[in-house]
């Protein structure tokens, strides 16, 4: 018996052969220099912040160079799928406006030519592929038991060997076909191994883009192609994916860096040109001064929900994103106010070849600068959408009136160096709550107030009318009059007087709003109106003269 014959005992039901395939999906008709890359999860439930890292470079790589960025669904470990699980993918990755030229855009539906893009579906692609190599004696059918494997394994660990199935290990390599087709029609399970034409003491180079030269041993294992189910193992269908889909790089966590002799020797079998590999390292995380990596079960913070519930603005997190893809990405980003993201030209060789160290601190210090360059018509669309969201009670409040709550977002807005002291939606309420009648509350401590000077000064000197400079230049005269000068004065002569002017701006803000710190008070008391304000200075003599 051949091994054309034994081919076909496995696979009666494959009819068509690899050149059927290589003519349904060409050659991509592409740009001289166009990236054709993938992002390729299994639908294992939600998209965490390392694999958003991932398919924002594999975007921003495709998207720069006039390539393709496709989504394909690797379902074949069917043990970890979840209900609904290409759903959500593709729901938290258009959340931060990441789209797809080709790929799945629901649980069955798709587009593009080059699918099917879920890997389940491509089950007799890819018995197309290993029949060949079943029937040119470079894949072989292995009827090992767990048992034996479990047996193999112990042996290896014992004696300190390299772990799998190659030389003495590798028991039905050299099975004669008649003898393999016996087993079969008996019934006796198996999997489709590789017959590796590799040697563990051979060397091979290969180039990555991100690490440079690299150096392994050439694989030499039997790596399984195809399991008991029918369907291929990853490292089978990433090949055989990656060439009918014309995929000109692959960008992935540098776990995969290992794999690679396999994934490049799997290429070499069929005589097809790999793709170009960037392997991506992974975020770390400073905890108590041991560094590790970002974990999907210790921090809350590698779940991309985090950043919608503690309400950081998903440009915001691609921008610091940004800064770990490209460190030199965060100079440009602070010099250039009116570019994109989508503006910065990225570079595989300007990518860390080390584990960045996720900074939530510079995340929120990045955050500041993409709100400082908003305009209040976004800040607030964007804002009323979280609290409807998160938290309902202040939406009520914030949205009653658009004009006044843009007017608050406003302040300090339109000056050449706006005000960075937002970071996320929530911060709003924790910033400007002393501008709502419904939030304000009258817990006045200082009792060292001239409420006499305050009324004075908004009864007969204070307009609303008035602009800044007029503003200054009245508050000024009238804290002269009454015994406060300019600090420069004050300074200079400081026992002919109360305090200065800006003592007299210190009281007015403490009474108006409790802090004392504040943004613009020229702008708070602008908005707020000269009878709010007189409100809250006739509260703040109630409340004082209680304690």
């Amino acid at each position: 018996m051949t091994y054309e014959q034994l081919a076909e005992i496995i696979f009666p039901n494959i009819k068509h052969d690899i050149k059927y395939y290589e003519e349904k999906y060409p050659l991509r008709e592409t740009k001289e220099g166009a990236i054709v890359t993938r992002y390729a999860p299994s639908p294992t439930g939600f998209v965490h912040i390392g694999a958003l890292l991932a398919s924002f470079t594999g975007y921003l790589f495709a998207k720069q160079s006039n390539g393709i960025f496709y989504l394909r669904i690797e379902d074949t470990d069917t043990k970890r799928t979840v209900e609904n699980g290409v759903n959500k993918i593709i729901k938290d990755l258009k959340d931060f406006n990441i789209t797809f030229n080709e790929g799945m855009i629901n649980e069955t539906e798709e587009q593009g030519i080059y699918g099917p893009y879920i890997q389940s579906k491509r089950k007799e692609i890819y018995q197309t592929f290993i029949k060949f190599l079943v029937a040119t004696g470079k894949a072989y059918p292995c009827f090992l038991s767990e048992e034996e494997l479990n047996d193999i394994r112990n042996r290896q660990e014992k004696h300190k060997e390299r772990i799998g199935c190659y030389g003495k290990y590798a028991k039905y390599r050299d099975l004669d076909p008649e003898q393999a087709a016996q087993k079969i029609k008996n019934g006796e399970k198996y999997i489709i191994r590789l017959k590796s034409p590799g040697s563990f003491y051979k060397k091979i180079k290969c180039k990555d883009l991100v690490r440079g030269e690299l150096e392994f041993p050439e694989n030499d294992l039997d790596i399984p192609i195809m399991k008991k189910d029918g369907l291929p193992t990853y490292h089978f269908a990433h090949l055989v994916d990656d060439h009918l889909m014309r995929t000109t790089h692959v960008i992935r966590a540098d776990e995969w860096v290992s794999s690679l002799p396999i994934h490049l020797q799997l290429f070499q079998v069929f005589g097809f040109k790999a793709p170009k590999y960037a392997h991506i390292s992974p975020l770390l995380k400073n905890d108590n001064n041991q560094v590790r990596k970002l974990s999907k079960r210790k921090d809350p913070e590698c779940a991309v929900s985090y950043y919608h519930e503690m309400g950081i603005p998903n440009e915001a997190v691609k921008l610091y994103l940004a800064t770990i893809i490209n460190s030199n990405f965060e100079e440009w980003y602070l010099q250039n106010k009116d570019k994109s993201i989508e503006d910065f030209e990225f570079s595989f060789k300007k990518v860390s070849k080390s584990g960045a160290l996720f900074d939530l601190d510079k995340l929120g210090n990045i955050s500041k600068t993409y709100f400082s360059r908003l305009s209040k018509d976004e800040i607030y669309d964007q804002t009323a959408k979280y609290l409807k969201e998160f938290d309902l009670e202040f939406f009520t409040i914030f949205t009653k009136d658009p004009d006044y709550s843009k007017a608050i977002l406003n302040i300090e807005r339109e000056q050449k160096k706006p005000r960075k002291d937002i970071a996320k939606y929530s911060d709003i309420k924790k910033l400007f709550y002393f501008m709502y009648d419904d939030l304000f509350v009258c817990n006045w401590e200082n009792k060292n107030i001239n409420i006499n000077l305050l009324e004075d000064y908004i009864q007969n000197c204070y307009s609303e009318d008035d602009d800044k400079d007029t503003w200054y230049n009245k508050i000024s005269g009238f804290a002269l009059e009454h015994g406060y000068p300019s600090v420069k004065e004050y300074k200079t002569n400081p026992e002919n007087y109360k305090g200065h002017v800006g003592n007299v701006c210190e009281m007015l803000r403490y009474v108006i709003t409790t802090l004392t710190q504040s943004p613009d008070l020229y702008e708070i008391m602008h908005i707020l109106g000269k009878e709010r304000i007189k409100g809250r200075l006739e509260e703040y003599k109630k409340i004082v003269s209680n304690i």
